[in-house]
């Protein structure tokens, strides 16, 4: 059964009205609502209004109408006062994470650090100011600069930094961040500004950005902001773009330049020492050949000296012997010999070649032997005395 069924055997009225219908029906019969109507909106708002009213010290519900301005302005400052304390309740508890500390203030006034986890303040009074402190942050800035010598360059700049003291880094600078990238730009000028162009964009980055982290956290330090870099990288140098044409090929003549002198520096390292091989070889064939002549001319002086021992002992076969070798030796060098005749106008001609080649085979398959030029001058000999003698014998007859 519905608590608002007619008879009033339903269940209690959640609102307490139970013989609403009733009063409703006497007091406002023009409204014609009956008591199985459900309940006023506005009547409700105000049953709880007096509750509050009664609770905060309002008046009773005798004096409702008399009072109905007073009480209604008390139950909205009560309301306002419970939603008051409820918040202030939720604003005391905070929560701090593991990468988090807090810097609580006590009326601007810097009081504690605070650790991670559960903590209370007092609302209204206390400001906590959450920090960071493990996580890697990162600033870049892209600046035009000029070099040593006076020449400009677009550079940019990566830093990346952590927050180790929160503390600084929440009261000491107004804006850490801004400071950071000021001072960046303010080291990189500095660095920039003392190194020439050529190195900032082949060979110097590397140098170039250990020189700014060094400059860069010596500012943060005297500025105490509690900032401490992890790296800093030069991510790009280059020339500006109005001007890129001519830098390209100022560094390509550059390049060229460097190319004709490492081919050249090549070709004297193959060259020099290739002509001191050379020259030493010729030095060792020159001390070789000197060493072969004097022991040749000792050789020679040696055997000049045992044949006149053996000359003395033996002249007549001394001399044959000698002119058989010195034989040998010319015949050893010519094919052809073309011999004088005694008392005639007619040379004689020796085909040595010849008479070489009708030798028997044994003796051609063999270096000539002293035996072989023995016979061989024997038979030149031989044939110059026959034709010397065939033609004394032909002048003869010509004379009978």
């Amino acid at each position: 059964m519905a608590w608002n069924e007619p008879g009033g055997n339903g269940p209690k009225d959640p609102w307490g009205n139970n013989d609403r219908g009733g009063r409703d029906n006497n007091n406002r019969g023009n409204n014609n609502r009956g008591g199985n109507q459900p309940p006023d909106l506005d009547e409700a708002l105000k049953q709880l209004l007096d509750k509050l009213n009664g609770m905060f010290g309002g008046g009773g519900n005798n004096n409702r109408n008399s009072n109905n301005q007073g009480s209604g302005a008390g139950g909205m400052f009560g309301i306002a006062a419970a939603v008051l304390v409820v918040m202030l309740g939720f604003n005391a508890v905070y929560t701090l994470d593991e990468q988090e500390r807090g810097v609580v203030l006590r009326l601007g006034e810097y009081l504690k650090t605070e650790q991670p986890g559960l903590r209370f303040k007092i609302p209204l009074i206390d400001k906590v100011i959450p920090v960071n402190t493990t996580k890697v942050r990162e600033a870049e800035i892209k600046e035009r600069m000029l070099t040593e010598d006076e020449n400009i360059v677009e550079v940019e700049l990566n830093a990346q930094y952590r927050v180790v003291d929160p503390v600084s880094f929440a009261l000491r600078v107004e804006a850490p961040e801004r400071t950071l990238l000021s001072a960046a730009e303010s080291a990189l000028r500095h660095e920039v500004g003392s190194t020439e162009m050529d190195p900032i964009l082949t060979t110097g980055r590397a140098e170039l950005a250990e020189k700014v982290q060094l400059r860069l956290q010596d500012y943060l330090e005297r500025y105490q902001t509690g900032m401490v870099l992890t790296n800093v990288n030069i991510k790009d140098a280059r020339p500006p773009a109005q001007v890129k044409a001519a830098f390209d090929d100022v560094q390509k003549a550059k390049q060229d330049k460097e190319r004709f002198i490492n081919e050249s520096e090549a070709y004297a390292n193959s060259i020099v020492p290739e002509a001191r091989g050379r020259a030493q070889r010729q030095l060792e064939e020159a001390s070789a050949y000197k060493e072969r002549i004097i022991a040749r001319a000792e050789g020679e002086a040696a055997r000049f000296d045992n044949l006149y021992s053996e000359y003395k002992k033996a002249p007549k076969v001394t001399r044959e012997r000698l002119y058989i070798e010195s034989i040998t030796e010319v015949y050893n060098n010519a094919s052809k010999v073309m011999v004088d005749v005694d008392g005639g106008n007619n040379m004689m001609y020796l085909p040595l070649d010849q008479i070489i080649k009708n030798m028997p085979a044994q003796n051609k398959t063999n270096a000539i032997s002293d035996n072989d030029i023995s016979r061989l001058t024997d038979r030149v000999l031989n044939e110059v005395r026959a034709r010397q003698n065939s033609s004394s014998s032909s002048r003869r007859g010509e004379g009978r």
